[in-house]
């Protein structure tokens, strides 16, 4: 196996070991059965090794139509069609300072302490995952990376199978909602691995909409002062909307949010109240905004997760009286909960974090909302770019998020993440040929 450096990180440079998907769409796959006219199963032989992938590929001529086969590409096709054979599987720390020190509801963030994974196929293609360690989770760092290692271990050690009994088996090592950021991460290497392997970029394989999108940025719950200051500097890099994170002190918030406002006079921008209000109080609070002129767009997860009510009574005033749309986060759990957000109607956004639900749990619950009528939130939190260029991808590909703030990067004393998408202030582009495009210095963590 070549040794991986900083241009082979996701696949070989040397052609005689590098998976035939690499270096295009494979010219030597041999038929195994037609199927019909777009897709046929095939087997793809990698020079040098002696693994065999399966996978779906178009039917079509590559040399004729170099895009066509890709955007004929779905993530479904694929995990019924490729078959992974794991070579090598580790997680690692993954730690950064932050700029500043985070409040995140009631804890205090100093370091993001996640979790990376790198994931190698014996096809020599790579996929890289993260797995974001909150403060409010009931387990740390040290227990990510066993769960991180019984996973690695259990995929190396198996034999050759499809992506999605893969993916079947890391969320039976994983399940629910206790641990699903770590499910999270390993469904992300595994996938970035297998979109390298047939060189097709995720914001494709997720949905082909777009290759790029606008994200907001994030103001920590701080004093006005330091607000203005933030305010401006993400004014000056051209962000647009911008989400305020509040404290239980209504006179301090209102303060907050008119430095806000003085400092960027014309953006929009999200107060997140992460269930810091009873419903009274934020209506209180929406009153007290209106007559100073000081409107939010969006008015994020206002009362406790579990006072369904108040939330309801809370976004009917929002919506009918004030214009302004209500997020459920924190009340949004599992998939029940999303169930009973559509089917009851009590707010009118979902907010929805990859390591909340993982990657596919995600694409169950965008399945889920589209024939609701009610809009998608996407964000990210304490995290490198490696989650949130998988969120962004994910996001840009689909088209369906109303709102973006995967900005949680922005907040990070470094960038350890090499490549990846293009930052351009508010403004983030997939270029990137294949999988999500960023990888790590692995050596070096």
């Amino acid at each position: 196996m070549a040794s991986l450096g900083l241009g082979s990180a996701l696949c070989p440079t040397k052609p005689l070991l590098c998976s035939p998907c690499v270096l295009g769409f494979p010219r030597n796959l041999q038929t195994k059965q037609q199927i019909n006219t777009q897709f046929s199963g095939a087997i793809a032989c990698c020079s040098g090794s002696s693994s065999e992938l399966m996978t779906g590929a178009a039917a079509v001529s590559t040399e004729n139509s170099p895009e066509r086969h890709r955007t004929s590409f779905g993530l479904k096709n694929l995990t019924e069609t490729f078959w992974v054979d794991v070579h090598r599987a580790e997680g690692r720390p993954l730690n950064v300072r932050l700029l500043e020190p985070l409040n995140i509801a009631s804890s205090r963030l100093e370091e993001v302490e996640n979790v990376a994974i790198r994931v190698e196929l014996s096809n020599g293609c790579v996929g890289w995952g993260e797995v974001p360690v909150l403060p409010w989770l009931d387990w740390n760092q040290a227990t990510a990376l066993e769960k991180v290692r019984e996973a690695c271990e259990f995929l190396r050690q198996g034999p050759p199978v499809t992506l999605n009994l893969a993916l079947d088996q890391i969320s039976k090592i994983v399940p629910g909602t206790e641990f699903a950021s770590v499910r999270t991460g390993l469904e992300m290497a595994l996938i970035d691995a297998v979109a390298n392997s047939i060189d097709v970029p995720l914001w494709r394989l997720f949905g082909g909409v777009s290759n790029t999108l606008l994200t907001a940025a994030t103001i920590p719950t701080t004093s006005s002062a330091k607000a203005f200051d933030l305010a401006a500097k993400y004014c000056k890099l051209g962000f647009q909307t911008l989400k305020i994170k509040v404290s239980r002190d209504l006179n301090a918030d209102i303060e907050v949010l008119q430095a806000v406002r003085a400092a960027h006079p014309h953006c929009s921008f999200i107060l997140d109240v992460n269930e810091g209000y009873t419903s009274k109080e934020a209506v209180e609070v929406l009153e007290k905004l209106n007559e100073k002129g000081v409107t939010p767009v969006l008015f994020e997860q206002p009362v406790h997760r579990d006072d369904w009510k108040g939330l309801g009574d809370v976004s009917t005033i929002a919506r009918e009286k004030y214009g302004i749309s209500v997020a459920a986060d924190e009340s949004c759990r599992n998939l029940v909960d999303i169930q009973k957000l559509i089917e009851e109607n009590p707010a009118d956004v979902i907010n929805i974090r990859l390591s909340k639900f993982g990657v596919l749990g995600t694409l169950k619950i965008v399945e889920m909302v589209k024939k609701s009528g009610l809009d998608l939130m996407i964000e990210s939190e304490a995290e490198t770019r490696l989650a949130t260029g998988v969120a962004g991808h994910l996001a840009a590909g689909l088209g369906c998020f109303k709102y973006v703030n995967i900005s949680a990067p922005l907040l990070l004393s470094e960038d350890p993440v090499v490549e990846g998408y293009e930052v351009s202030g508010s403004k983030y582009k997939f270029v990137n040929s294949r999988g999500q495009g960023g990888f790590l210095k692995w050596d070096i963590l």
